[in-house]
Protein backbone atom coordinates (compact mmCIF):
# COMPACT_ATOMS: atom_id res chain seq x y z
CA UNK A 1 0.00 0.00 0.00
CA UNK A 2 1.25 3.51 -0.91
CA UNK A 3 2.31 5.58 2.12
CA UNK A 4 3.10 9.42 1.75
CA UNK A 5 4.67 11.66 4.36
CA UNK A 6 1.90 14.25 5.04
CA UNK A 7 3.52 17.92 6.43
CA UNK A 8 0.21 18.28 8.24
CA UNK A 9 0.26 15.20 10.12
CA UNK A 10 4.34 14.88 10.22
CA UNK A 11 4.01 11.69 9.88
CA UNK A 12 3.99 9.00 6.93
CA UNK A 13 0.04 7.76 6.20
CA UNK A 14 -1.30 5.14 4.22
CA UNK A 15 -3.40 6.67 1.09
CA UNK A 16 -6.63 6.41 1.17
CA UNK A 17 -8.66 8.46 -1.68
CA UNK A 18 -11.60 10.24 -0.92
CA UNK A 19 -13.24 8.40 -4.68
CA UNK A 20 -11.75 5.31 -4.33
CA UNK A 21 -9.49 4.31 -7.67
CA UNK A 22 -9.55 8.47 -8.14
CA UNK A 23 -6.91 11.33 -7.02
CA UNK A 24 -7.01 15.09 -7.14
CA UNK A 25 -3.72 16.26 -7.58
CA UNK A 26 -2.65 20.19 -7.55
CA UNK A 27 0.36 21.84 -7.68
CA UNK A 28 1.74 25.07 -7.16
CA UNK A 29 3.36 25.98 -10.25
CA UNK A 30 5.52 28.83 -11.54
CA UNK A 31 4.91 32.69 -11.48
CA UNK A 32 5.50 33.38 -15.11
CA UNK A 33 7.79 36.87 -15.27
CA UNK A 34 11.44 35.58 -16.18
CA UNK A 35 12.89 31.54 -16.87
CA UNK A 36 12.37 28.56 -14.78
CA UNK A 37 15.09 28.15 -12.69
CA UNK A 38 16.98 24.65 -11.18
CA UNK A 39 14.55 24.99 -7.69
CA UNK A 40 11.23 24.90 -10.27
CA UNK A 41 12.40 21.99 -12.33
CA UNK A 42 12.99 20.07 -8.81
CA UNK A 43 8.81 21.25 -8.29
CA UNK A 44 8.27 19.88 -12.28
CA UNK A 45 10.19 16.45 -12.09
CA UNK A 46 9.32 15.59 -8.63
CA UNK A 47 5.19 16.12 -8.99
CA UNK A 48 5.45 14.51 -12.18
CA UNK A 49 7.02 11.32 -10.81
CA UNK A 50 4.54 11.23 -8.04
CA UNK A 51 1.50 11.86 -11.02
CA UNK A 52 3.44 8.99 -12.75
CA UNK A 53 3.57 6.33 -9.58
CA UNK A 54 -0.17 7.39 -9.34
CA UNK A 55 -1.30 6.20 -12.72
CA UNK A 56 1.40 3.46 -12.24
CA UNK A 57 -0.48 1.84 -9.03
CA UNK A 58 -4.17 2.04 -10.85
CA UNK A 59 -5.33 5.18 -10.30
CA UNK A 60 -7.52 7.81 -12.06
CA UNK A 61 -5.33 11.10 -11.83
CA UNK A 62 -6.41 14.61 -12.03
CA UNK A 63 -3.50 16.42 -11.90
CA UNK A 64 -3.50 20.21 -12.10
CA UNK A 65 -0.61 22.76 -11.95
CA UNK A 66 -1.35 26.14 -11.81
CA UNK A 67 0.17 29.34 -13.33
CA UNK A 68 0.18 32.79 -11.89
CA UNK A 69 0.08 35.28 -14.78
CA UNK A 70 -0.83 38.52 -12.80
CA UNK A 71 1.45 39.76 -9.66
CA UNK A 72 3.36 42.72 -8.76
CA UNK A 73 6.45 41.48 -10.60
CA UNK A 74 5.09 40.69 -13.73
CA UNK A 75 2.81 43.71 -13.72
CA UNK A 76 6.67 45.40 -12.47
CA UNK A 77 8.49 43.52 -15.62
CA UNK A 78 6.27 44.55 -18.07
CA UNK A 79 6.11 47.59 -17.51
CA UNK A 80 10.44 47.62 -17.63
CA UNK A 81 9.96 46.19 -21.03
CA UNK A 82 7.31 48.50 -22.42
CA UNK A 83 5.04 44.92 -23.57
CA UNK A 84 1.45 44.18 -22.55
CA UNK A 85 1.01 41.62 -19.22
CA UNK A 86 -0.40 39.37 -21.74
CA UNK A 87 2.91 39.54 -24.38
CA UNK A 88 5.01 39.00 -21.45
CA UNK A 89 3.62 35.84 -19.63
CA UNK A 90 2.56 34.44 -23.01
CA UNK A 91 6.83 34.34 -23.60
CA UNK A 92 7.50 33.12 -20.45
CA UNK A 93 4.77 30.51 -20.48
CA UNK A 94 6.40 29.04 -23.96
CA UNK A 95 10.23 29.23 -22.34
CA UNK A 96 8.48 27.14 -19.50
CA UNK A 97 6.80 24.60 -21.43
CA UNK A 98 9.98 24.00 -23.60
CA UNK A 99 12.25 23.75 -20.34
CA UNK A 100 9.67 21.30 -18.80
CA UNK A 101 9.63 19.14 -22.09
CA UNK A 102 13.10 19.24 -21.76
CA UNK A 103 13.39 17.24 -18.56
CA UNK A 104 10.56 15.01 -19.50
CA UNK A 105 7.80 16.25 -17.28
CA UNK A 106 4.75 15.39 -19.00
CA UNK A 107 1.85 17.80 -19.26
CA UNK A 108 -0.83 18.23 -16.48
CA UNK A 109 -4.24 17.60 -17.17
CA UNK A 110 -5.22 21.46 -16.43
CA UNK A 111 -3.06 24.28 -16.80
CA UNK A 112 -5.33 27.04 -14.76
CA UNK A 113 -3.69 30.52 -15.37
CA UNK A 114 -4.94 32.71 -12.58
CA UNK A 115 -6.26 35.63 -14.96
CA UNK A 116 -8.82 33.27 -16.16
CA UNK A 117 -10.17 32.09 -12.92
CA UNK A 118 -10.82 35.68 -11.21
CA UNK A 119 -14.69 35.50 -11.02
CA UNK A 120 -14.45 32.31 -8.60
CA UNK A 121 -11.76 34.61 -6.67
CA UNK A 122 -14.33 37.38 -6.34
CA UNK A 123 -17.11 34.93 -4.80
CA UNK A 124 -14.38 33.15 -2.56
CA UNK A 125 -13.53 36.78 -1.13
CA UNK A 126 -16.96 37.45 -0.95
CA UNK A 127 -18.05 34.54 1.21
CA UNK A 128 -15.33 35.01 3.66
CA UNK A 129 -16.58 38.26 4.23
CA UNK A 130 -19.98 37.54 4.48
CA UNK A 131 -18.17 35.00 7.23
CA UNK A 132 -16.50 37.81 8.95
CA UNK A 133 -13.19 36.48 7.88
CA UNK A 134 -12.10 39.57 5.37
CA UNK A 135 -12.63 43.03 5.35
CA UNK A 136 -12.05 46.13 3.96
CA UNK A 137 -9.58 48.21 5.08
CA UNK A 138 -9.41 52.09 4.15
CA UNK A 139 -6.71 51.58 1.28
CA UNK A 140 -9.35 49.94 -0.55
CA UNK A 141 -7.58 46.16 -0.05
CA UNK A 142 -9.39 43.30 1.10
CA UNK A 143 -7.40 41.23 3.60
CA UNK A 144 -7.49 38.10 5.67
CA UNK A 145 -8.86 38.21 9.17
CA UNK A 146 -6.27 35.58 10.78
CA UNK A 147 -7.05 35.83 14.36
CA UNK A 148 -10.59 35.40 13.71
CA UNK A 149 -9.43 32.07 11.87
CA UNK A 150 -8.19 29.67 15.06
CA UNK A 151 -6.74 26.68 13.34
CA UNK A 152 -4.40 29.13 11.39
CA UNK A 153 -0.61 28.16 11.76
CA UNK A 154 -1.39 24.19 11.79
CA UNK A 155 0.58 23.27 8.64
CA UNK A 156 3.76 25.38 10.28
CA UNK A 157 3.19 23.93 13.49
CA UNK A 158 3.49 27.77 14.58
CA UNK A 159 1.37 29.70 17.24
CA UNK A 160 -0.40 32.51 16.47
CA UNK A 161 1.47 34.48 19.38
CA UNK A 162 4.84 32.86 17.84
CA UNK A 163 4.12 34.44 14.67
CA UNK A 164 3.43 37.86 15.68
CA UNK A 165 6.28 38.07 18.32
CA UNK A 166 8.10 37.44 14.30
CA UNK A 167 6.13 40.01 12.21
CA UNK A 168 7.14 43.68 11.31
CA UNK A 169 4.48 46.11 11.77
CA UNK A 170 4.22 47.39 8.39
CA UNK A 171 4.72 51.60 8.10
CA UNK A 172 1.09 53.07 7.18
CA UNK A 173 -0.58 49.98 7.27
CA UNK A 174 -4.08 49.92 7.27
CA UNK A 175 -4.50 45.85 8.53
CA UNK A 176 -5.99 45.14 11.77
CA UNK A 177 -3.48 42.49 12.54
CA UNK A 178 0.31 42.16 11.03
CA UNK A 179 -0.62 38.53 10.39
CA UNK A 180 -3.52 39.34 8.04
CA UNK A 181 -2.87 38.95 4.38
CA UNK A 182 -4.45 40.58 1.11
CA UNK A 183 -6.90 38.52 -0.62
CA UNK A 184 -7.95 41.48 -3.13
CA UNK A 185 -5.11 44.08 -3.82
CA UNK A 186 -6.85 47.87 -4.74
CA UNK A 187 -5.46 49.17 -8.14
CA UNK A 188 -2.54 51.94 -8.49
CA UNK A 189 -3.02 55.20 -10.75
CA UNK A 190 0.62 54.09 -12.10
CA UNK A 191 -0.40 50.26 -13.02
CA UNK A 192 -1.38 49.50 -16.63
CA UNK A 193 -5.26 48.95 -17.34
CA UNK A 194 -4.69 44.75 -17.83
CA UNK A 195 -3.59 44.34 -14.19
CA UNK A 196 -7.25 45.48 -12.76
CA UNK A 197 -10.74 43.73 -12.86
CA UNK A 198 -14.12 45.28 -11.62
CA UNK A 199 -15.07 43.97 -8.20
CA UNK A 200 -17.41 45.07 -5.77
CA UNK A 201 -14.80 46.31 -3.56
CA UNK A 202 -12.96 48.56 -6.39
CA UNK A 203 -10.83 48.08 -9.03
CA UNK A 204 -8.12 45.62 -8.24
CA UNK A 205 -6.55 41.85 -8.80
CA UNK A 206 -6.46 39.51 -6.42
CA UNK A 207 -4.06 38.35 -3.69
CA UNK A 208 -1.66 35.40 -4.55
CA UNK A 209 -2.70 33.11 -1.86
CA UNK A 210 -6.54 33.60 -3.09
CA UNK A 211 -5.46 32.00 -6.58
CA UNK A 212 -4.74 28.48 -5.90
CA UNK A 213 -7.20 28.42 -3.25
CA UNK A 214 -10.48 29.43 -6.13
CA UNK A 215 -8.42 27.48 -9.20
CA UNK A 216 -8.16 23.81 -6.53
CA UNK A 217 -11.96 24.60 -5.97
CA UNK A 218 -13.13 24.72 -9.56
CA UNK A 219 -11.28 21.66 -10.98
CA UNK A 220 -10.90 19.73 -8.30
CA UNK A 221 -13.64 20.50 -5.60
CA UNK A 222 -13.45 21.98 -2.01
CA UNK A 223 -11.55 18.64 -0.91
CA UNK A 224 -9.56 16.55 -2.36
CA UNK A 225 -6.79 14.31 -1.95
CA UNK A 226 -3.36 15.85 -2.29
CA UNK A 227 -1.47 19.64 -2.60
CA UNK A 228 1.72 19.82 -3.43
CA UNK A 229 4.50 21.91 -4.14
CA UNK A 230 7.97 23.09 -2.72
CA UNK A 231 8.96 24.06 0.83
CA UNK A 232 9.35 27.67 0.67
CA UNK A 233 5.52 27.83 -0.30
CA UNK A 234 4.18 25.66 3.09
CA UNK A 235 4.36 29.32 5.24
CA UNK A 236 2.85 31.35 4.32
CA UNK A 237 1.26 30.48 1.06
CA UNK A 238 -0.04 26.89 1.93
CA UNK A 239 -1.20 28.04 5.29
CA UNK A 240 -3.12 30.98 4.19
CA UNK A 241 -4.90 28.89 1.43
CA UNK A 242 -6.06 26.30 4.38
CA UNK A 243 -7.21 29.94 6.26
CA UNK A 244 -9.50 30.90 3.04
CA UNK A 245 -10.37 27.65 1.48
CA UNK A 246 -11.88 25.89 5.15
CA UNK A 247 -12.99 29.61 6.33
CA UNK A 248 -15.10 29.97 3.04
CA UNK A 249 -16.13 26.19 3.21
CA UNK A 250 -16.02 25.43 6.94
CA UNK A 251 -14.38 21.86 5.99
CA UNK A 252 -10.97 20.39 5.67
CA UNK A 253 -9.59 21.42 2.45
CA UNK A 254 -6.96 18.75 1.75
CA UNK A 255 -5.97 15.30 2.80
CA UNK A 256 -2.06 15.37 2.09
CA UNK A 257 -0.16 18.00 1.74
CA UNK A 258 3.31 17.03 -0.19
CA UNK A 259 6.78 19.97 0.12
CA UNK A 260 9.82 19.33 -1.77
CA UNK A 261 12.95 19.58 -0.24
CA UNK A 262 14.89 22.99 -1.12
CA UNK A 263 17.57 23.13 -3.66
CA UNK A 264 21.35 24.64 -2.75
CA UNK A 265 24.10 25.51 -4.44
CA UNK A 266 27.79 24.21 -3.48
CA UNK A 267 25.86 23.87 0.09
CA UNK A 268 24.80 27.78 0.29
CA UNK A 269 21.29 28.87 -0.39
CA UNK A 270 20.85 29.72 -4.57
CA UNK A 271 20.54 33.59 -4.88
CA UNK A 272 20.80 36.09 -7.82
CA UNK A 273 23.01 38.23 -5.33
CA UNK A 274 25.77 35.39 -4.13
CA UNK A 275 25.58 34.93 -8.29
CA UNK A 276 25.28 31.24 -7.66
CA UNK A 277 21.48 30.93 -9.45
CA UNK A 278 21.02 29.12 -12.39
CA UNK A 279 18.41 29.08 -15.02
CA UNK A 280 16.98 25.57 -16.27
CA UNK A 281 18.18 26.79 -19.48
CA UNK A 282 21.57 27.82 -18.67
CA UNK A 283 21.95 23.96 -17.11
CA UNK A 284 20.69 21.85 -20.09
CA UNK A 285 22.95 23.78 -21.78
CA UNK A 286 26.17 22.06 -19.64
CA UNK A 287 24.35 18.76 -18.84
CA UNK A 288 21.86 16.58 -20.75
CA UNK A 289 18.32 16.89 -19.60
CA UNK A 290 17.71 13.38 -18.81
CA UNK A 291 21.30 13.86 -16.41
CA UNK A 292 19.89 16.45 -14.71
CA UNK A 293 16.25 14.63 -14.29
CA UNK A 294 18.42 11.70 -13.00
CA UNK A 295 20.04 13.65 -10.50
CA UNK A 296 17.15 15.42 -9.16
CA UNK A 297 15.70 12.28 -8.83
CA UNK A 298 18.52 10.50 -7.41
CA UNK A 299 17.84 12.87 -3.84
CA UNK A 300 14.28 11.52 -2.01
CA UNK A 301 11.74 14.33 -2.69
CA UNK A 302 12.28 15.55 0.73
CA UNK A 303 15.88 15.94 1.12
CA UNK A 304 17.82 18.78 0.38
CA UNK A 305 19.19 18.80 -3.03
CA UNK A 306 22.85 20.34 -3.56
CA UNK A 307 23.38 20.89 -6.98
CA UNK A 308 27.02 21.50 -8.17
CA UNK A 309 29.05 20.43 -11.15
CA UNK A 310 30.77 17.64 -9.51
CA UNK A 311 27.39 15.58 -8.70
CA UNK A 312 26.06 16.40 -12.07
CA UNK A 313 29.10 14.63 -13.43
CA UNK A 314 28.47 11.96 -11.10
CA UNK A 315 25.01 11.99 -12.57
CA UNK A 316 25.75 11.35 -15.93
CA UNK A 317 28.05 8.71 -14.85
CA UNK A 318 25.64 6.74 -13.21
CA UNK A 319 23.09 7.22 -15.58
CA UNK A 320 25.55 5.76 -18.04
CA UNK A 321 26.28 2.64 -16.27
CA UNK A 322 22.43 2.05 -16.59
CA UNK A 323 22.28 2.82 -20.37
CA UNK A 324 25.58 0.72 -21.06
CA UNK A 325 23.94 -2.51 -20.01
CA UNK A 326 20.75 -1.82 -21.34
CA UNK A 327 23.45 -2.06 -25.11
CA UNK A 328 22.78 -5.95 -24.02
CA UNK A 329 18.66 -4.90 -25.26
CA UNK A 330 17.74 -6.32 -28.84
CA UNK A 331 16.31 -3.54 -31.14
CA UNK A 332 12.78 -3.18 -30.21
CA UNK A 333 12.68 -5.53 -27.30
CA UNK A 334 9.33 -5.44 -25.26
CA UNK A 335 9.54 -3.19 -22.05
CA UNK A 336 7.05 -5.83 -20.43
CA UNK A 337 7.11 -5.80 -16.24
CA UNK A 338 7.15 -8.36 -14.40
CA UNK A 339 6.34 -7.05 -10.58
CA UNK A 340 7.02 -10.32 -9.71
CA UNK A 341 10.79 -10.37 -10.36
CA UNK A 342 12.68 -9.39 -7.66
CA UNK A 343 14.28 -5.83 -8.61
CA UNK A 344 10.80 -5.09 -9.74
CA UNK A 345 9.17 -5.85 -6.38
CA UNK A 346 12.50 -4.22 -4.47
CA UNK A 347 11.09 -0.97 -7.25
CA UNK A 348 7.75 -1.30 -5.98
CA UNK A 349 8.15 -1.38 -2.37
CA UNK A 350 10.42 1.46 -2.84
CA UNK A 351 8.08 3.75 -4.74
CA UNK A 352 5.35 3.20 -2.25
CA UNK A 353 7.15 4.13 0.80
CA UNK A 354 6.92 7.92 0.15
CA UNK A 355 8.49 7.99 -3.35
CA UNK A 356 11.12 6.29 -2.43
CA UNK A 357 13.59 6.96 -5.39
CA UNK A 358 17.15 7.03 -4.05
CA UNK A 359 16.01 3.24 -2.66
CA UNK A 360 14.05 2.28 -6.17
CA UNK A 361 17.09 3.44 -8.33
CA UNK A 362 19.76 0.99 -6.43
CA UNK A 363 17.46 -1.87 -7.49
CA UNK A 364 18.13 -0.48 -11.18
CA UNK A 365 21.80 -0.43 -10.61
CA UNK A 366 21.75 -3.81 -9.05
CA UNK A 367 19.53 -4.83 -12.28
CA UNK A 368 22.01 -3.64 -14.18
CA UNK A 369 24.87 -5.15 -12.75
CA UNK A 370 23.70 -8.37 -13.21
CA UNK A 371 23.02 -7.71 -17.06
CA UNK A 372 26.40 -6.80 -17.33
CA UNK A 373 27.81 -10.29 -15.55
CA UNK A 374 26.20 -12.02 -18.64
CA UNK A 375 23.52 -10.33 -21.10
CA UNK A 376 20.26 -11.04 -20.87
CA UNK A 377 17.31 -9.23 -23.34
CA UNK A 378 14.44 -9.92 -20.89
CA UNK A 379 16.26 -8.10 -17.74
CA UNK A 380 17.31 -5.60 -19.84
CA UNK A 381 13.67 -4.59 -21.24
CA UNK A 382 12.49 -5.31 -17.13
CA UNK A 383 15.90 -2.32 -16.27
CA UNK A 384 13.95 -0.01 -19.27
CA UNK A 385 10.37 -0.34 -18.53
CA UNK A 386 11.21 -0.10 -14.65
CA UNK A 387 13.41 3.43 -15.59
CA UNK A 388 10.42 4.44 -17.83
CA UNK A 389 8.33 4.75 -14.65
CA UNK A 390 10.81 7.17 -13.70
CA UNK A 391 10.57 8.96 -16.87
CA UNK A 392 13.99 7.85 -17.44
CA UNK A 393 16.12 5.40 -20.06
CA UNK A 394 13.63 6.21 -22.55
CA UNK A 395 16.32 6.54 -25.62
CA UNK A 396 18.01 3.88 -27.79
CA UNK A 397 21.21 3.60 -25.80
CA UNK A 398 23.36 4.11 -28.08
CA UNK A 399 22.18 7.60 -29.07
CA UNK A 400 22.69 8.68 -25.44
CA UNK A 401 25.96 7.01 -24.98
CA UNK A 402 27.19 8.78 -27.97
CA UNK A 403 25.74 11.89 -26.91
CA UNK A 404 25.63 12.61 -23.66
CA UNK A 405 28.00 15.44 -23.07
CA UNK A 406 31.50 15.32 -21.88
CA UNK A 407 33.18 11.68 -20.25
CA UNK A 408 29.96 10.01 -22.43
CA UNK A 409 30.06 7.32 -25.24
CA UNK A 410 31.45 9.73 -27.79
CA UNK A 411 34.47 10.68 -25.72
CA UNK A 412 34.61 6.73 -24.84
CA UNK A 413 35.18 5.62 -28.70
CA UNK A 414 37.40 8.53 -29.27
CA UNK A 415 40.47 7.01 -26.61
CA UNK A 416 39.20 3.21 -28.19
CA UNK A 417 40.12 4.12 -31.53
CA UNK A 418 43.44 6.16 -30.30
CA UNK A 419 43.62 3.07 -28.23
CA UNK A 420 43.64 0.52 -31.48
CA UNK A 421 45.75 2.75 -33.29
CA UNK A 422 48.02 2.76 -30.55
CA UNK A 423 48.27 -1.28 -30.73
CA UNK A 424 48.34 -1.26 -34.78
CA UNK A 425 51.69 0.81 -33.74
CA UNK A 426 52.76 -1.57 -31.47
CA UNK A 427 52.94 1.50 -29.00
CA UNK A 428 51.30 -0.89 -25.81
CA UNK A 429 52.60 1.68 -23.11
CA UNK A 430 50.17 4.00 -24.19
CA UNK A 431 47.29 1.31 -25.36
CA UNK A 432 47.65 0.20 -21.48
CA UNK A 433 47.39 3.65 -20.47
CA UNK A 434 43.82 4.36 -21.82
CA UNK A 435 42.90 1.41 -21.00
CA UNK A 436 43.68 2.46 -17.48
CA UNK A 437 42.99 6.16 -17.97
CA UNK A 438 38.91 4.25 -19.02
CA UNK A 439 38.89 2.12 -15.88
CA UNK A 440 39.44 4.72 -13.53
CA UNK A 441 36.74 6.61 -14.82
CA UNK A 442 34.04 3.48 -14.51
CA UNK A 443 34.48 1.67 -17.81
CA UNK A 444 35.82 -1.29 -18.63
CA UNK A 445 37.21 -2.39 -22.10
CA UNK A 446 36.61 -5.96 -23.40
CA UNK A 447 38.55 -7.16 -26.52
CA UNK A 448 36.62 -9.45 -29.19
CA UNK A 449 38.27 -11.83 -31.50
CA UNK A 450 38.74 -10.16 -35.18
CA UNK A 451 40.03 -7.07 -32.96
CA UNK A 452 37.03 -5.41 -32.41
CA UNK A 453 36.45 -3.55 -28.93
CA UNK A 454 33.17 -3.12 -26.90
CA UNK A 455 33.16 -1.22 -23.55
CA UNK A 456 30.61 -1.30 -20.48
CA UNK A 457 30.19 0.42 -17.12
CA UNK A 458 32.26 -1.40 -14.31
Amino acid sequence: MLAIYNTLSRSKEQFKPIVPGKVGLYVCGMTVYDRCHIGHARVMVVFDLVQRWLRAAGYAVKYVRNITDIDDKIIRRALENGESISQLTARFIALMDEDAAALGVQKPDHEPRATAYVPQMLAMIGKLEERGLAYHAQDGDVNFSVRDFPAYGALSGKSLDDLRAGERVEVNSTKRDPLDFVLWKSAKESEPADSRWASPWGGGRPGWHIECSAMSEALLGAHFDIHGGGADLQFPHHENEIAQSEGAHEHKFVNTWMHNGFVRVDDEKMSKSLGNFFTIHEVLEKYDAEVVRFFILRAHYRSPLNYSDAHLDDARNALTRLYTALKAAPAGAPAALDWEEPHARQFREAMDDDFNTPVAMAALFDLAAEINRGADSRKAAQLKALGGLLGLLERDPQVFLQGSAGGGGAAVESLIAERAAAKKARDFARADAIRAQLLSQGIVLEDKPGGATEWRSA
